[in-house]
């Protein structure tokens, strides 16, 4: 978890989780890392204090200038309410699972890597026609789709719609002093990093800064007027109706505007860079979308299918003739260098050379994407082995062998600690 915290900054709020169904994988880790301490315990593997310290300041989110700053991680830890002694307990555990684990790297054999150069180095000359939508013909028949949407109008909902009331508090307009932002932000630095978990500069993240920090100085003012709202003292600023998850109001608003009900009052939220305290006046439900409504998104999706579907049919045509129809005649082709070819982009071709070499078809059918490719091997070689390749070849190997490895290792924890679970959706 600890790891997982470097790759995520510290931001995973509930949706994202819901979204990424993070919660019965985040279960799954724990369940897999619980007997991986389990069976390092029993063994006598440990984490050295200094080893703990080393990995706590390797930590991007921590640093100042890649350097460890304790202010900086002491603010973490305040914010989220964890405790050191929790945190670094955690830190621990990784690096005690990560050593387990080293335990089941190997290196490759002379013989495995041979077998990959092989595989590698195989070269096939093949006979191939490309076939795309385009040459489909189709024609879009009214009955047939009205049939489709009957049998799948369930998936063609209106989106649940909301009639609410909001007060918006706006942000305090006082002007912020430079040293005072500044202060802000050696503060909350951990909060401002880019995608690689880098600290982003003061002048870089400077306005966001002080939106931030006008919401933080806001924040009383909107609790105050959620508690007058409450009261009915105040009335709503607007009335809003919008569908579910409308961009108008942020996604951890809608997360909490789903679990309310009629009448609830959501206390002060950001949205738009100022407060909003929404109470909800009306709920409409989702319903079947008439056909005349579903139509046009009805019409797409299944015109897509049907012409998929009669691709097909016209590839398996096509086979059954390949060796009269016209066909283009490739080079020698192989994992590692293969041309583009005709009709087909260069991510397309490499795409197909793989599905190729993992086939065992003499010819047959390989589709990518939105494009069948019908082909037929005329000619087989094996070319020579270049000396530069065999440390990739052996890097294969490798993590060929330690992924095997470590699934059949997780196997034999879950015979020797079993799991009891008490709570439903954890498991599938």
């Amino acid at each position: 978890l600890a790891s997982d915290f470097q790759q995520m900054q510290g931001k995973l709020d509930d949706k994202t989780a819901k979204e990424m169904g993070l919660v019965k994988q985040a279960f799954a880790a724990l369940e897999t890392k619980a007997k991986i301490l389990n069976f390092a315990k029993d063994i006598g593997i440990i984490a050295l204090d200094e080893e703990t310290i080393q990995q706590l300041k390797e930590i991007k989110a921590f640093q100042k200038d890649d350097i460890f700053n304790q202010n900086i991680y002491k603010m973490y830890l305040k914010n989220q309410r964890v405790k050191a002694s929790v945190f670094e307990t955690m830190l621990s555990e990784d690096i005690i699972v990560n050593k387990t684990l080293a335990l089941l790297n190997t290196k490759a054999l002379p013989l495995e890597i041979e077998v990959i150069s092989a595989i590698t180095n195989l070269a096939d000359k093949i006979s191939y026609k490309v076939l795309t939508l385009s040459d489909v013909n189709f024609t879009l028949e009214e009955s047939k789709l009205k049939t489709y949407w009957e049998t799948h109008k369930k998936s063609y909902m209106t989106k649940k719609e909301y009639e609410l009331l909001v007060v918006w508090t706006p942000v305090d307009d006082t002007d912020i002093a430079d040293d005072e932002l500044r202060a802000y932000y050696e503060t909350n630095s951990f909060n401002y990093a880019d995608a690689s978990g880098k600290q982003l500069s003061f002048d870089v993240v400077k306005e966001k800064l002080i939106i931030d920090l006008k919401l933080k100085k806001t924040k009383k003012s909107a609790q105050k007027d959620y508690i007058a709202f409450k009261k009915g003292k105040i009335q709503s600023t607007e009335t809003l109706t919008l569908q579910l998850n409308n961009p108008k109001l942020t996604e951890e608003l809608w997360d909490k505007i789903e679990q309310k009900e009629i009448g609830d009052i959501i206390k002060p939220k950001i949205a738009m860079d100022q407060y909003a305290t929404i109470k909800i006046k009306s709920i409409k439900e989702p319903q079947i979308m008439t056909f005349k409504n579903a139509k046009e998104e009805v019409a797409k999706i299944y015109t897509t299918q049907a012409k998929k579907e009669a691709l097909l049919e016209l590839a398996k045509s096509t086979l059954k003739n390949i060796d009269t129809v016209d066909t283009t005649v490739s080079e020698f082709i192989t994992l590692s260098k293969h041309q583009n070819l005709k009709s087909l982009t260069e991510d397309e071709s490499l795409q197909f050379a793989q599905k190729l070499f993992t086939s065992s078809q003499e010819k047959g059918i390989i589709s990518i994407l939105n494009k069948a490719i019908v082909y037929n091997i005329t000619e087989q070689k094996f070319l020579t082995t270049d000396s530069s390749f065999v440390p990739v070849f052996k890097e294969t190997v490798n993590q060929m062998k330690t992924k095997i490895l470590q699934d059949n290792f997780i196997k034999m924890l879950d015979k020797r600690y079993p799991t009891e679970v008490y709570m439903e959706g954890l498991t599938n």
